[in-house]
């Protein structure tokens, strides 16, 4: 320890001021080892009755035996002593309740000599999404977590968001998940689907109108915009607008007023917008179908939603909460089998196509279990089914499983690294982890 250092009396007194703090937070050192963790930590994140003192962050929230980025995640401490800067990701962290998204936020703290000497780490829960097979937006994957990093970093904002994918990616899920991660969650969110709406009622649904203004206005009617007050409106399907009504949403956005048809008296309006398309924009820009002042204005923060084939090691927790909502008085579960089969194909149609494939699937099966012929479209020709039963069986972990398809993947697949990687929805450092432990 040098002069500079800081002392038994600081780092006591630090520890100290982190237990008066509402947030989980724990104080580490350079070479990962936790020397305490404030009351809210210990409330909400240890797990067992090991102390957490004295053990590697690591360890004790992934169950880790390296360093998170030698273990296919991001590092916030190798980032914060390469820059000494703070540094924020999103993890997937273990707690009592199981394995749930964090968003963690690493301060160094560097003693006399400015040097990074400790760090303090805040541990936020997003609860927005899960990592578990239950709630609205699921998944685990690379693909996944780079998009709900996205979401946390805008929601507490009143910046517009624009979310791009293609359809049935769930664009209203996660503009839903941005409206609960906001400043003003118990506040109203009005969806409006662009794309169903008749042009010449388009106005008047989303302004609303004065009575007298048209025949059989017979009183008035308060408009989208004022019924998401203090809230978000969500605009789905934006491209879809006519170019028509383009101009006075782009009023809307930049004067912050409005008025409503047939009114005269300009209205303030106070929303925040979302809008989502899977269009492409910048194409319908240069095609003269969609003025390029009103997408830059909706455009502040572009989120692009992953397609099911960027995130396919989603694919068996998106299929457990799927079959959980089947409507049916019988409770279905899948084989492994079937999962690989499906994990082979590409879903155009992404999360709403195999919703729809599993329904179909719960009509067809006659036991309680979903085989890869209850998937006839999929399955019935794929070259691999004449040998998975001697892979795979239902009373499978899902350890031996993840094995299995793995082994089968790099066997048959015929793709790169790079490519099984994306394919997969993993990061090639995690894929070759994987694939170490097969050999």
């Amino acid at each position: 320890m040098t002069d500079t250092d800081l002392s038994q009396t600081d780092i006591s007194l630090l520890l100290s001021f982190l237990d008066t703090l509402p947030e989980p937070r724990i104080m580490m050192s350079r070479d990962y080892t936790i020397l305490g963790a404030n009351r809210a930590y210990l409330a909400h994140y240890q797990v067992g009755e090991n102390p957490v003192a004295g053990r590697r962050c690591h360890e004790v929230s992934h169950g880790f035996k390296h360093p998170c980025d030698e273990e296919g995640e991001t590092c916030p401490l190798k980032f914060s002593l390469k820059t000494n800067q703070p540094h924020r990701v999103l993890h997937i962290h273990h707690t009592p309740r199981g394995d749930e998204h964090v968003d963690v936020e690493l301060t160094p703290v560097v003693n006399r000599g400015e040097e990074i000497q400790y760090f303090i780490e805040m541990i936020h829960t997003v609860r927005e999404a899960s990592a578990r097979p239950e709630g609205e937006l699921v998944g685990r994957s690379v693909a996944f977590k780079r998009m709900l990093e996205q979401v946390t970093r805008v929601a507490p904002s009143r910046a517009d968001v624009l979310l791009l994918g293609e359809s049935g990616t769930g664009k209203e899920v996660v503009a839903h998940a941005v409206h609960l991660a906001s400043k003003n969650p118990n506040a109203p969110f009005i969806a409006v689907d662009c794309s169903s709406l008749p042009e010449n009622l388009f106005e008047s649904e989303l302004f609303g109108y004065e009575k007298g203004a048209f025949s059989g206005a017979n009183q008035r009617k308060l408009g989208l915009v004022e019924a998401a007050k203090g809230g978000t409106l969500f605009l789905d399907e934006v491209g879809d607008i006519p170019l028509s009504l383009q101009v006075k949403l782009l009023r809307l956005l930049e004067t912050g007023t409005f008025r409503r048809v047939g009114g005269l008296e300009p209205l303030r309006s106070d929303f925040r917008l979302v809008a989502a398309t899977h269009r492409d924009l910048k194409k319908m820009i240069a095609e003269g179908q969609f003025r390029k002042d009103l997408f830059y204005r909706i455009s502040t923060f572009p989120i692009l939603l992953p397609a099911l084939r960027e995130r396919m090691e989603d694919l068996p927790l998106l299929t457990e909460v799927l079959l959980g909502r089947v409507n049916t008085e019988r409770t279905f579960s899948i084989h492994p089998a079937t999962l690989l089969c499906l994990a082979n194909y590409d879903f155009p149609g992404n999360i709403r196509e195999l919703r729809n494939l599993i329904e179909r699937a719960c009509l067809l099966a006659d036991s309680d279990v979903l085989l890869p012929q209850h998937f006839p479209d999929l399955c019935e020709d794929n070259e691999f089914l004449p040998h998975i039963s001697q892979a795979f069986s239902k009373d499978m972990t899902l350890e031996e499983m993840e094995r299995n398809y793995l082994d089968w993947q790099a066997r048959h697949s015929g793709l790169s690294r790079h490519e099984l990687a994306k394919r997969l929805g993993v990061s090639e450092r995690t894929l070759f982890r994987k694939l170490t432990r097969l050999s």
